[in-house]
């Protein structure tokens, strides 16, 4: 028998894909793939289905076909001058399917993604590939007279942003076009915060430790009244979280974790509340001065679960009026303190203080009831 060769698919091939090709190419069983994986048998039906249909789109259909055929001809080739039983002919032929997939490394490809991604995400920029050529360009405008072409990249490197699902065909034919997806702008964001934080050595914390939690992030800068340098923040990050990170003067956390899962549960709850077709509800009666906690009981199935609604309802009661405000203004509407104290009129610097004495109240009640 052959030695086996560590070195399989190469790591920037999904994990679908790879399951795909080990059950079309070497005839992998998808009740074994399911209990390699540790994945249900459907699972891997589904993926394999998947991509199965999204060989219309011919890169993707290139990509597989190419690496089928070279490593079948290198097999044969290599097989012809040995004396090899039927098993060692089949881990020679996977061992160099995967030398041959293997030829675009994951640094090169994360180096293509920063340079082109980016540019994709500008206003009208597409990527256009064409049959008979071997690069693919990216260009803006193409609607608008002439098009600009902003990069260049090669054939090779276009499949395997189209097999990573960075890019979504939605114009086939002689000339295909691409558009970058969702998958493609999160994996960009992965890349920008790795080249930031390598700039930046002292940037770490959990984003470090958990580069997919970046590509949830929206960053941007926000000056602080007592501060005169800009600060870098998470736009997309809940008030809550912002002062679960703040000290008090004893050094401990100003919101202990119960506190900030009390806050998350009311969201939680308020969230649930809002499902179904209509989801503008009017929650403004929650607040000070209205018909607090009062709902009809004659509300439809469209109006939300009734279940989460009462509970938002009961909870806010008991927190009574001015705590119930800011817990529902910072927990569920997420509005930044500074925005709930001038909405209700309060002096600045004192929303957090009412805020902390909410969530104790909150998280009292929350025992309560359990």
């Amino acid at each position: 028998m052959i030695e086996a060769n560590n070195q399989r698919l190469p790591d920037w091939l999904p994990h679908p894909a790879q399951r795909y090709v080990a059950h079309t190419t070497h005839g992998v069983s998808i009740r074994e793939l399911a209990r390699r994986d540790h994945l249900h048998a459907s699972t891997i039906l589904r993926q394999i289905r998947r991509l199965e249909q999204a060989r219309d789109d011919p890169l993707i259909d290139d990509f597989f076909a190419t690496l089928t055929k070279t490593c079948e001809k290198r097999a044969q080739d290599q097989c012809s001058s040995l004396n090899l039983s039927f098993d060692e002919k089949d881990e020679l032929h996977m061992t160099i399917q995967a030398q041959t997939a293997i030829a675009l490394d994951e640094k090169c490809l994360k180096r293509e993604a920063r340079r082109v991604l980016r540019r994709l995400c500008e206003t009208d920029a597409i990527l256009i590939v064409s049959q008979d050529m071997d690069k693919a360009i990216v260009v803006k405008h193409p609607d608008q007279g002439t098009p600009t072409r902003t990069a260049t990249l090669s054939r090779a490197v276009a499949q395997a942003f189209v097999v990573k699902d960075w890019l979504s065909c939605f114009a086939a034919g002689k000339i295909t076009k691409y558009r970058i997806t969702e998958v493609g702008k999160a994996a960009l964001k992965r890349f920008l915060a790795e080249d930031y934080r390598r700039k930046s050595p002292s940037v770490g914390g959990t984003n470090a430790e958990n580069p997919f939690l970046t590509q949830h992030i929206e960053w941007g800068t926000r000056l602080e009244p007592d501060m005169a340098e800009k600060l870098r923040v998470n736009l997309a990050e809940s008030p809550l979280g912002v002062l679960a990170r703040k000290k008090d003067k004893s050094g401990q956390a100003f919101l202990p974790l119960d506190l900030v899962l009390a806050g998350e549960r009311l969201r939680e709850d308020f969230e649930m509340a809002q499902m179904g077709q209509r989801v503008a509800q009017n929650w403004e009666n929650f607040l000070t001065g209205g018909n607090s906690c009062s709902f009809s009981d004659n509300t439809g199935p469209a109006e939300g679960p009734t279940r989460a609604r009462n509970r938002v309802a009961r909870a806010l009661k008991a927190l009574g009026p001015g705590l119930g405000d800011i817990a529902l203004r910072v927990c569920c509407y997420l509005e930044g303190l500074e925005t709930a104290e001038k909405r209700m009129g309060w002096s600045a610097r004192s929303g957090k203080i009412v805020l902390r004495i909410a969530l104790q109240r909150l998280h009292a009640y929350y025992q309560g009831v359990n």
